[in-house]
């Protein structure tokens, strides 16, 4: 299907087809995820025109393209290639007669259906999809269960699905993947967190499941590397509420995130920029040996996001602790900033600013 839509479907950047397309002031439509990202990369142009945008730009929803893509399948059907009727397709993944091959088949078309079609996810849900799904997540089989997974990380990417995919008992079930799940498997629910977590009171709800964070921790320390990458997104995502800070700096995730930043995993200090905001989180960071060091690090070497956490984190550290000033003046933190002031990113020049002058306000430097 995707071959056959129009190519203003797909969005510049990624060159897929478009699930949720904004406009970008410069007066392009790009896929959300895409240029979202462009932008949390530090970023402040158009992707296409090079033109300046403003430091907060705002995202306006394409709902015209949108409805076109979500309903061309439906002018062109003589372009679709045949495919079982999703009902069916459902009926199968909850039938006690469906053989585990059939239901793999059935997941393999429902996921490749839902990945770029927002009408489609939306029209699953509908179909009361999620029970079905949910239930190939609690396989024993890695296969069926990555399968389902991959299908409940699509159905989670409308925001319209998000709330009614936790009320359906969708975090029990990715919890439990989290812990017990194969290596692939623990991504793909790491990820899901992530998705569901976009809506506000999703992130209460996720962070209130007595094992939801310890999970992620968990996966910190025994995963591998797109394991951690993914958890760490997750907890960044669950972090922005307040609540879950605290419950992520109780199941110790402080000094496993500054040696997670020390081997290279840079994702780690977005989430310690978020824990650095309560009181109990710089109490943490002040005791990991060594934490100035890995800061300043990320400034010296850090991608431009990477350095605009450092900056916040290191001037939260050292507005509460004159050692760590001193730490962090030994380290050659001075000279780094004197070339950070130049730098074209104004949040990373504003942050510079902030810790110099907590620096001079600790009598740390003249």
């Amino acid at each position: 299907m995707e071959t056959q839509l129009p190519d203003d479907f797909r969005c510049p950047i990624s060159l897929e087809i478009m699930s949720d397309p904004v406009i970008l002031p410069s007066g392009h439509t790009f896929d959300r995820v895409s240029i979202q990202r462009w932008l949390d990369s530090g970023h402040r142009t158009c992707p296409i025109t090079k033109l300046p945008l403003p430091e907060h730009p705002c995202l306006i929803p394409n709902h015209a393209l949108r409805s076109l893509i979500s309903n061309y399948t439906l002018v062109s059907p003589s372009k679709l290639q045949p495919c079982p009727q999703p009902q069916i397709l459902i009926s199968s993944l909850t039938s006690q007669s469906s053989h585990v091959g059939t239901k793999l088949n059935s997941l393999t078309h429902l996921v490749r259906l839902t990945k770029h079609d927002s009408g489609f996810r939306r029209k699953l849900t509908e179909l009361g999809a999620a029970p079905g799904v949910l239930k190939c997540v609690d396989s024993d089989d890695p296969s069926l269960q990555e399968k389902a997974l991959s299908l409940l990380l699509n159905l989670s990417l409308d925001d319209d699905n998000k709330v009614g995919l936790v009320a359906e008992g969708a975090i029990n079930r990715v919890i439990k993947v989290l812990r017990f799940g194969s290596p692939d498997c623990r991504a793909i629910a790491a990820t899901i967190i992530t998705s569901l977590a976009v809506v506000e009171v999703n992130k209460a709800t996720i962070g209130a499941y007595p094992d939801a964070i310890q999970a992620l921790v968990w996966l910190l320390i025994s995963g591998k590397g797109r394991e951690k990458k993914e958890a760490a997104t997750a907890l960044y995502a669950i972090c922005s509420f307040a609540d879950n800070r605290r419950r992520a700096i109780d199941c110790g995730a402080v000094p496993i995130l500054i040696s997670l930043l020390d081997s290279g995993l840079e994702r780690a200090i977005e989430v310690l920029g978020l824990l650095v905001k309560c009181k109990e989180g710089r109490e943490e960071m002040m005791k990991v040996n060594g934490s100035v060091k890995v800061l300043v690090s990320v400034l010296r070497n850090g991608s431009s996001r990477g350095v605009q956490y450092g900056l916040f984190t290191l001037n939260c550290l050292c507005n509460c602790c004159e050692r760590l000033c001193f730490e962090a003046i030994n380290e050659g933190v001075v000279e780094i900033c004197m070339g950070l002031m130049e730098e074209e990113n104004e949040k990373i020049r504003r942050y510079t600013s902030s810790l110099v002058q907590t620096l001079r306000e600790n009598h740390a430097f003249g």
